[in-house]
């Protein structure tokens, strides 16, 4: 949800921003997803989480490369404060032991939601360069949600947490 964003006033260094700042805020949240879960194999769901966080930086660096040439130096005048959860995946999503194919539902919904967001905004854009950015934007949203939706092809259906032998999600007594 984005607060205090005025999208017909946004200009192409605000929209840049704004990309970057989403992009940062879904690389932290899937990482603390990929820390809460646990990774004991490449492939788990933490593991794929980390994927995940690797591939939102990408995208941020690749955002803030363009940035830095059409804009050199100047300081951003959108916040972190002005953005909240419009590509991140929700709080209550993981699990202990979650199965790859429910990391692949999470970041299947954060895709769906921040293509939304995009197209929302769209609305709203009077500025040719910011609406040309955030259809770029939204496009690649949607070739995310092709990409989670082929691996989950190649998935095992199975919303079961994986386990260890003899692991449990809580300790006895709790």
């Amino acid at each position: 949800m984005v607060s205090k964003i005025s999208f017909e006033t946004l200009d192409l260094m605000d929209a840049l921003d704004l990309a970057i700042l989403i992009e940062k805020e879904a690389e932290e949240r899937y990482r603390e997803f990929a820390k809460m879960v646990g990774s004991q194999t490449d492939g788990d769901a933490g593991h794929f989480f980390e994927l995940m966080a690797g591939n939102e930086a990408k995208h941020g660096a690749d955002l803030c490369a363009r940035r830095k040439q059409l804009f050199g130096a100047k300081p951003m005048r959108v916040t972190a404060r002005q953005i909240e959860d419009v590509e991140a995946p929700e709080y209550d999503k993981p699990r202990a032991f979650m199965s790859v194919r429910h990391a692949l539902e999470v970041a299947l919904a954060s895709e769906v939601k921040a293509q939304k967001f995009f197209e929302n905004a769209l609305k709203h854009i009077t500025d040719k360069e910011v609406s040309a950015v955030f259809l770029e934007l939204r496009d690649e949203e949607i070739d995310h949600q092709r990409l989670v939706k082929n691996q989950m092809e190649k998935t095992d259906p199975s919303l079961e947490p994986v386990r260890k032998k003899g692991e449990i999600d809580e300790p006895p007594g709790l």
